[in-house]
């Protein structure tokens, strides 16, 4: 019987592979995130989701891994997690009134190869006061999301629009990761 685990304590990726009735495992990857300046942001997200793929692989290697990862960019600049109110606030006040591309790159190996691609969307934040951005920050969901912010919770009242896939945002492309695990020779239930 083939085996699935997402290389992710995500509980965002949880959820989306749960929401497709998936029997998977867990195991949380402990690859090194840091990226060489300059590197092109859908190169960045494919290495980082592979690192965390290839690391979880190198403990089950009969399995089939899913690694991900997503980063917001700005101006060119890449937005990763704030580590703090100030940065968050900073990178709110950026994103603000503005257009931003979120890529989300992901590494699905198998017993036999590994398959990486990425996915980006565009989206278009509202003008935001000062006591939206606030408001945010204090709910605490700013700080462990790519760009300070979550689309699906309560930093949904942000977004103004998206032009591409929303799943891309939340961090995991559903409806491309089931296709290329097709590809990969995973058997799926549907």
């Amino acid at each position: 019987m083939q085996h699935l685990i997402l290389a992710s304590a995500s509980p965002r990726r949880k959820e989306l592979l749960m929401n497709l009735h998936l029997q998977f495992d867990i195991s949380a990857s402990n690859a090194d995130e840091t990226i060489e300046s300059g590197m092109p942001p859908a190169e960045a997200v494919m290495e980082l989701a592979s690192r965390k793929s290839r690391y979880v692989s190198s403990k089950h290697p009969s399995s089939f891994i899913i690694g991900s990862d997503t980063v917001v960019v700005h101006g060119g600049e890449i937005l990763g997690k704030p580590s703090d109110a100030s940065e968050a606030r900073s990178m709110l006040r950026r994103l603000s009134g503005n257009s931003h591309t979120v890529y989300t790159g992901v590494s699905i190996i198998s017993p036999e190869a590994e398959h990486r691609f990425y996915e980006k969307t565009d989206v278009t934040f509202w003008e935001l006061t000062d006591e939206e951005i606030e408001a945010y920050i204090n709910s605490g969901e700013p700080f462990d999301k790519a760009g300070g912010y979550g689309i699906q919770g309560f930093g949904s009242y942000l977004v103004k629009e998206i032009a591409g896939d929303y799943y891309t945002v939340v961090g995991l492309p559903v409806a491309r990761t089931i296709r290329e695990l097709r590809k990969a020779g995973f058997h799926l239930p549907f």
